[in-house]
């Protein structure tokens, strides 16, 4: 089966992270699988690739929490000639590997500045001798349209080219009714996977992470409030040891800025890395925002929890996870216009205290139910 997945995440990296699992699920299918991840991100080498062939379109990012403007990795305003060379090398992937599955991540619930090339890449899919089965690939929770013509403009794309809508979710849990308005058009496309997520971390081999406060904040640089709010709380804990995760273009001088508030705690400063998941299971506590793959990570190990869900912008996707959490045992929320050092101290005191959860074992195997789902699909084609 030859599958191309098509994702640009324009912030934190966990879009791309969610496709490169897909990727490997499909890639490790008994019956055999070509994958090609088409990512129009920034690189994220810390990302686990293996088993798939990752192409890389001219890079773009967000400015901030603004997704309608768009940024190179020169940090120049993306023009029209720079978005038509992303177009022109998007259509040719297509037409050279030939999909006989084509899965889009996020559009066309979201991405709409990028339209132009989504739709053309369909349009080329769609026009192929062997024309793919074409899905769409969506989180639990999606950012609500601001107008119902949002909505009503992605059933219209949906219903021109789409065979059907993957939602990594449980319906029981949380039905993508929760965020967006569910058509009986787009009610007969969804197929719910579960949640897709790699398999739970071994521990680290060399204990990394152990009794640590481990605070990270994706990979964009959104997260500065959060490390600026946890060196604060580490004033107040200085027993605790403290590992804070910077990720984004601009890692290495935000470290730099942040070493220097940082100066007399027990505060070390790195930038993010691959093995970050193996370094959950030994700390005493995480600190994050709430995206969907951290959320998974501490739902599967178990790691007391306090977020901070990202919010800028009127994005209330993330709050909206983290509310749905907060009734587990050690997990906490704190809204940015709520973050302190103090609040933030309190509430890790008490997730500690509250101890490990048990980790969470079922309804992780949303990459495996895509895989099953996609085959079922291209047998009725046949």
């Amino acid at each position: 089966m030859k599958v191309m997945i098509i994702v640009t995440h324009l912030l934190g990296t966990g879009h791309l992270s969610r496709a490169l699992t897909l990727g490997r699920a499909f890639a490790e299918d008994g019956d055999g699988g070509d994958v090609m991840v088409v990512s129009g991100g920034m690189p994220a080498p810390q990302l686990d690739s293996g088993g798939v062939t990752l192409f890389g379109l001219p890079p773009l990012r967000s400015d901030g929490t603004d997704f309608t403007r768009l940024l190179t990795d020169q940090n120049d305003v993306a023009d029209d000639r720079y978005k038509a060379a992303r177009v022109t090398a998007l259509t040719q992937a297509v037409q050279s590997f030939q999909p006989q599955v084509l899965i889009t991540e996020l559009y066309p619930f979201g991405r709409r500045s990028l339209a132009s090339e989504f739709d053309t890449a369909l349009t080329t899919a769609r026009n192929l001798d062997q024309r793919p089965i074409i899905l769409g690939s969506i989180r639990d929770i999606l950012a609500p349209p601001s107008k119902p013509s949002k909505a009503t403009r992605a059933d219209d794309i949906i219903e021109q080219f789409y065979d059907g809508i993957l939602v990594h979710s449980n319906q029981s849990l949380t039905p993508l009714s929760v965020s967006w308005p569910v058509s009986a058009k787009l009610a007969a496309r969804l197929h719910y996977t579960g949640f897709v997520a790699p398999e739970p971390p071994q521990p680290h081999p060399e204990d990394i992470g152990a009794h640590e406060v481990l605070v990270s904040a994706g990979g964009g640089s959104v997260g500065q409030p959060i490390f600026r709010a946890a060196i604060e709380a580490a004033r107040k804990m200085p027993n605790r040891r403290w590992r804070l995760l910077v990720g984004g273009q601009d890692a290495k001088r935000r470290i730099a800025e942040l070493s220097e508030l940082a100066q007399g705690t027990a505060v070390s400063l790195e930038p993010v890395r691959p093995d970050f998941r193996q370094m959950l299971p030994h700390a005493a506590a995480s600190i994050s925002m709430c995206g969907y793959n951290t959320a998974l990570d501490i739902l599967q190990i178990g790691t007391p929890a306090v977020f901070v869900p990202f919010d800028d912008g009127k994005e209330v996707e993330q709050g909206l996870r983290a509310h749905s959490l907060s009734e587990l045992p050690a997990i906490e929320v704190l809204t940015s216009q709520n973050l302190t050092g103090e609040r933030l101290a309190n509430a890790l005191e008490r997730v500690i205290s509250d101890g490990p959860r048990g980790p969470q074992i079922q309804g992780f195997d949303g990459a495996q139910q895509t895989v099953e789902v996609t085959k079922r699909l291209l047998e009725k084609r046949r």
